[in-house]
């Protein structure tokens, strides 16, 4: 399926997922119990009040994740979507990075067809909290595994949402040698004269995490190209390989 560059796509069907229903129900339970209310202030504001927050440190919302999956099957696509799609549901922002977390680990489970629902897990709340992982490590796994998901993002870098835009632009963020450095390079200088900082932080730090693989090559790039991007993206690219 070709998700469309243009609007917010449709909210994608809920499957039934008995898998979904036990650990909402653990995950309801068990990450309030460990709530600090004044942890929370700090981080919605930390966040830019983008969600409201139970106050979990990263360490203990670790804990008690491992602990609502304690003896939980393999997911399979219908119970790694019904988990995401629900926990996007529930306001606080943790329940959406226990989400982000299932999906790193079980992005194998998801075929092709899953792409619409990363899409909308990106458009949906967006902040860099949830979207970067959602581009580097859910994202560009279903990508790499189905070459053929690249004419999405080649609609998606082109789209007015930026978070989807940025998500195209940090899809290759692990690919190392495996780049398609053409379209890196494309996807840098299509969105090059973006006004938004995450755009032009995204396109630096792309070029920089590439040019650990080949700094020849980003530098060549940026020696062509240099005055069409703005002064941060440039230095984000070259913070590691110099001018």
């Amino acid at each position: 399926m070709t998700v469309s560059g243009a609007g917010t796509p449709d909210v994608p069907d809920m499957p039934d997922s008995t898998l979904a229903d036990t650990v909402l129900e653990r995950l309801t339970a068990a990450y309030p119990a460990g709530a600090d209310p004044e942890r929370a202030v700090a981080m919605r504001a930390y966040m830019k009040d983008v969600a409201p927050f139970l106050g979990l440190a990263t360490p203990v919302r670790r804990t008690l994740s491992r602990t609502v999956l304690d003896g939980t099957p393999r997911p399979d696509e219908a119970d790694c979507t019904a988990i995401a799609l629900r926990c996007w549901q529930l306001p606080e922002r943790e329940y959406q990075y226990f989400a982000v977390d299932y999906l790193r680990r079980h992005a194998r489970a998801c075929s092709s067809g899953f792409l619409p629902v990363a899409r909308h897990l990106v458009a949906t709340v967006p902040w860099w909290d949830t979207v970067d992982a959602l581009a580097a490590h859910v994202v560009g796994a279903l990508v790499s595994a189905d070459p053929r998901l690249t004419s999405d993002m080649d609609a998606w870098i082109a789209d007015d949402d930026l978070w989807i835009a940025r998500t195209a632009l940090l899809h290759q963020l692990r690919y190392k040698q495996h780049t398609d450095a053409e379209r890196l390079f494309a996807y840098c200088l299509l969105q090059s004269g973006h006004p938004d900082f995450f755009i032009r932080k995204a396109i630096g730090w792309c070029l920089r995490e590439y040019a650990k693989t080949d700094p020849h090559a980003v530098r060549d790039f940026l020696a062509r190209e240099r005055g069409r991007f703005a002064p941060l993206s440039v230095r984000e690219a070259l913070k590691n390989i110099g001018a």
